[in-house]
Order: C-alpha cells, then sequence, then structure tokens
C-alpha cells in the first residue's frame, strides 16, 4: 500500500493546528480510494506556545499524527528538510499549518502525478490581503533571481509541493548548509506541474515572516543560486577604473589648456564618498559568498531534536 508523508513545518501554531487537521482530513478522503494511507508529520521549530501539546494530543487520538521537534529555533528550511528526510514514503507533501497552503488541491494533484509528472508545485496568483510594499518587493524579487540564475524559480511560487520518492531522493541530495528550497526544487529538474491558485488569508495566528526577514531570506536566494552578483561586482569595478583613467586625461589636457584653476572640494569629497560607496557594496557581495563557504565547511548539522518531544 502506498503511503503519503504530509509534512507541516510550524512555529508557535497552537491555534492553527487543529483547524489544518480537521481541513485536511477532510479533503483527503479520496486518499482511500487511490488505496494510499495518510501520514501528518508536524515539525516543531523551537515553538514557545503550546504546540507541542497540541500536537501530542492529536496524536492521542490519531496515531497517524507524528512530531518531530527541534531544540530551538532553526529555520523553516531546516524543518522542511528535516521532513524530507524523515518521510520514508512514496509521496510527501509540503503545507503550511495556517491553511493558506489548500488541502482541497491536493486531489487535482495527485491526478498530475497520475499523468506521470515527479512533481506537482503551487503558485499564488494574487496577493490579496497583503502590504502593498510587500507585495511589489516580492514581485521584484522573483524578476530579479529569473534574471540571475539559470534555475527556474516562479512568481509567486509556494513550498507546496506533492513529490514522488524519486524528487524527494533528488532534493535530499542537496545536503548544503544554505538552503533555498525554492531554489532546490528548481535545479533538480524533472517534470514539474504548475498549479495556479488565489491567495488565501491565514486561518489563525500571526505570520511569523516580517518584511525585513523576507529582505535577508531574499539576499540568501539570490547568493544561493547565483554567481552573477559577483560578475557585476567585477564589472563594476572595471567600470570605475575606465572611469577613473578617463578623468586623469581630462584634468591633464585641462591643466595643459587652461591651467590650474581652484577646484572646489565638495566635488572632490563628493567623488571620493561614491567611489567607497561602491567599494563597500562590492566587498558586501563578496562578503556573502565568504561567509556562505565558512558556514558549509563547518559542516554543522541542520538541526537538533528535542528527544522527549518526538513520536
Amino acid at each position: 500500500m502506498s503511503e503519503l508523508t504530509v509534512i507541516v513545518p510550524c512555529m508557535n501554531e497552537e491555534e492553527a493546528i487543529p483547524l489544518f487537521y480537521d481541513e485536511l482530513i477532510s479533503k483527503t478522503e479520496f486518499l482511500k480510494g487511490r488505496g494510499i494511507g495518510l501520514n501528518i508529520l508536524f515539525i516543531d521549530d523551537g515553538s514557545t506556545d503550546g504546540t507541542v501539546s497540541v500536537v501530542r494530543s492529536l496524536h492521542e487520538k490519531d496515531e497517524r499524527v507524528h512530531l518531530i521537534s527541534f531544540s530551538r529555533n532553526f529555520g523553516k528550511e531546516a524543518a522542511m528538510y528535516a521532513g524530507l528526510k524523515a518521510a520514508d514514503t512514496e509521496y510527501a507533501v509540503i503545507m503550511d499549518a495556517d491553511l493558506q497552503d489548500p488541502p482541497a488541491l491536493l486531489e487535482e494533484m495527485f491526478s498530475y502525478i497520475d499523468q506521470g509528472y515527479d512533481s506537482v508545485a503551487t503558485r499564488r496568483v494574487t496577493r490579496k490581503g497583503e502590504p502593498p510594499i510587500r507585495s511589489f518587493f516580492a514581485r521584484r524579487f522573483y524578476k530579479l533571481m529569473r534574471k540571475l540564475s539559470d534555475t527556474e524559480i516562479m512568481d509567486g511560487a509556494r513550498d507546496y509541493r506533492l513529490m514522488t520518492r524519486q524528487y524527494i531522493d533528488a532534493v535530499l541530495a542537496l545536503s548544503e548548509y544554505n538552503r533555498f528550497t525554492k531554489g532546490i526544487f528548481g535545479w533538480v529538474g524533472y517534470e514539474t506541474k504548475w498549479i495556479d491558485f488565489e491567495n488565501v488569508d491565514r486561518s489563525a495566528g500571526k505570520t511569523k515572516w516580517s518584511f525585513w526577514k523576507l529582505v535577508i531570506y531574499s539576499i540568501e536566494g539570490i547568493t544561493a543560486f547565483s554567481t552573477k552578483p559577483l560578475v557585476m561586482s567585477s564589472l563594476i569595478g572595471i567600470f570605475f577604473c575606465f572611469l577613473a583613467f578617463v578623468m586623469v586625461v581630462f584634468i591633464i589636457v585641462r591643466r595643459l589648456v587652461f591651467g590650474d584653476p581652484v577646484a572646489g572640494w565638495a566635488s572632490t569629497v563628493t567623488i571620493i564618498v561614491f567611489l567607497s560607496g561602491v567599494q563597500f557594496f562590492c566587498t558586501g557581495i563578496l562578503g556573502q559568498y565568504i561567509a556562505k563557504a565558512y558556514l558549509e565547511v563547518k559542516n554543522r548539522p541542520l538541526y537538533l531534536k528535542n528527544e522527549k518531544n518526538c513520536f
């Protein structure tokens, strides 16, 4: 009998988990007709509320519910990796506990698996309910990623994705410390079907993604799947070297033709500050890549379990 593992990363979602469980159970009745068993694996990413207790109570009434609990907050990327690593079933799907990933789409997603696709991914076609500035920068990020990276990253892509065993194993083969799962999904390739859906509001609780967390996440995504920023910094350096050469020639010609008029200090300071800013910008890009290499060679685990809370 085939089985599906539903991987649910969660942090401080005690209010949303019961709603998610009820909705998931009601929308996965079709699995019985397909002869597919269901496992629900919650990944507790260092919650400080009653998330573990709520999942434990669900486990007591439904043995299909399981929990991996981290020793602290390691982030959603680590949680998704832990879930995929623990899933030894033929199929796995990643879903958020806040019901922004509609369980009702699962039946349609399986229909595409039947057609031979290795994964079925989802993307939001609207961002209704999000702050305008957040939506604006999110769209700019995906547009920039498509230009900088050779990896397919769809605008509005969610982590909500149904995967076959072959696809799961391919994702797990990329065990890097600096993970950007949306990029990894695209990098491994295979046949993927995209499903569009309208944005859904959270069922309960508050989002854990602040604007600045998303900014940092986007920077990590760009540096994880593109080396073009390094090329850009080199080109910027070449451009300003050429500009400096032109300015030297201009100053020499002006000295020979017009003499040596007194120049204002403000223009000199402005040029120095501007060039210093460019240098710091390029150094910052280099620093991002060096930092990632540093974290990789340390070879630390992506997460640590709190075994007493795992079942």
